[in-house]
């Protein structure tokens, strides 16, 4: 019950459920800025990461595949240190 509760209460924050699985190194947009993971606190990027599939997140949100492909990260959206890509619904995104 608590943890259903706690899950509504950061929809309401507007943050997804998934941020609390967060881990060092991952970054999320949110708010309109990039945040990156450190211990268990979010703190604002102050550089680009490469994470460890090869793709760089820029600070303004722009993610540069290994491959080429360049993205935009939307508030809500995540990336975690391997480089996978999560929705602000939770959802993996390619």
């Amino acid at each position: 019950m608590k943890k259903a509760i706690l899950i509504a209460a950061m929809m309401l924050a507007g943050t997804s459920a998934f941020a609390m699985d967060m881990k060092d190194g991952d970054v999320m947009m949110k708010d309109g800025k990039m945040m990156r993971m450190e211990g268990s606190k979010a703190m604002p990027m102050d550089k680009e990461m490469t994470m460890s599939d090869g793709s760089k997140v820029m600070m303004d949100g722009t993610v540069m595949k290994k491959d080429g492909t360049k993205m935009m990260m939307k508030d809500g959206d995540s990336m975690m240190k391997d480089g996978k890509m999560m929705g602000k619904d939770g959802m993996m995104k390619k």
